[in-house]
């Protein structure tokens, strides 16, 4: 055998060496988990921290890529190719209605209120409901869910009660229940695009609009309005999911991986969620906004008939022991 035949020996032998080293390393399996949030999102960090548990929990048997910022596609396209077989996972609420009438238990104004009473509709009897109905009209699987921010209401007067809203224009997005129900509540709801929302506030067109806290720092209203009213009126949260046809091909230790890591991860996002609101809440104050404590019970009753007129027969009943709860 020459030089020049041995050398090319050892350097297929390498290459193979090479390539099946790379294979007995390779994922068994790669979940592909589409979401809208930005990469500092705690929604998009507890993704990550999935992936990575889940790996661990594995020992790298199943990956999880993640794709923010909607580079996977649309929430609506996301659940669609859960549902073909296309996508494997994606964070998603209320926008599962469409399948899943429950689904609108999610978000549904005054009646959640507290995130402790979230969290214990979420994780009790009534959630599990809604996951199963979920699971069952839409294919797709929730494993864990996170809180979002709750919804407050800003201007540049205090409004601690319904009776101070008597005149007040503001901005709603273009929901019917959320046009009712600031309406029930006695101010004069305009439904408009949220990216006039700034322009429209700096000229007087409207006098207040509501949002949650992060979004009311990121489109600095806090440049054209000086109060926010701590109405918390609406309070939801939203499901980190897996697709029925990606669920079915894992091994019994693997779904129980899946929920491990899925129960690590809506720890994990639940300390940045909380860590969030005290962050934009002080970085509001530094910008000289007040806040305003509101009497909550005194919203909640008088926007009860318009939201349970704006519910679903299916949904009604679970709004109506929420209310009296």
């Amino acid at each position: 055998m020459t030089l020049k035949t041995t050398i090319g020996s050892l350097l297929v032998a390498g290459l193979a060496s090479t390539v099946l080293s790379s294979a007995a390393f390779a994922a068994d399996m790669t979940l592909k988990l589409g979401h809208l949030a930005n990469e500092e999102n705690p929604w998009h960090l507890a993704s990550v921290k999935f992936g990575e548990e889940l790996a661990r929990l594995t020992e790298g048997r199943i990956e999880v890529e993640v794709y923010p910022n909607e580079s996977l596609g649309k929430e609506i396209d996301l659940i669609n190719g859960m549902q073909l077989g296309t996508v494997d996972m994606t964070i998603t609420g209320e926008s599962l209605q469409n399948w899943a009438p429950m689904a609108a238990l999610l978000a549904v104004p005054y009646a959640y209120k507290s995130l402790d009473h979230m969290d214990a509709t979420a994780g009790g009897e009534v959630g599990d409901a809604i996951e199963a109905q979920i699971i069952e009209k839409a294919q797709i699987r929730p494993i864990a869910f996170f809180a979002r921010g709750p919804r407050d209401l800003t201007s540049n007067r205090p409004i601690a009660h319904p009776d101070d809203l008597q005149g007040l224009k503001m901005r709603v997005p273009n929901v019917p229940l959320f046009v009712d129900v600031w309406k029930a509540l006695g101010a004069q709801p305009t439904p408009m695009a949220f990216s006039e929302v700034f322009t429209s506030l700096q000229n007087g067109t409207i006098d207040a609009q509501e949002n949650p806290l992060a979004l009311i720092r990121s489109a600095n209203f806090n440049e054209v309005q000086s109060h926010v009213n701590e109405t918390e009126h609406v309070r939801s949260w939203i499901y980190l999911t897996i697709a029925e046809q990606t669920w079915g091909k894992l091994s019994d230790d693997d779904k129980a991986a899946v929920m491990e890591a899925a129960a690590i991860a809506q720890e994990y996002e639940r300390g940045l969620f909380l860590d969030s609101l005290a962050t934009d809440k002080a970085w509001l104050e530094e910008k000289g906004v007040t806040f305003v404590e509101v009497d909550g019970a005194a919203f909640a009753a008088k926007a009860k008939d318009a939201v349970l007129a704006n519910v679903s027969d299916e949904v009604k009943p679970y709004v109506e022991a929420l209310f009296n709860e």
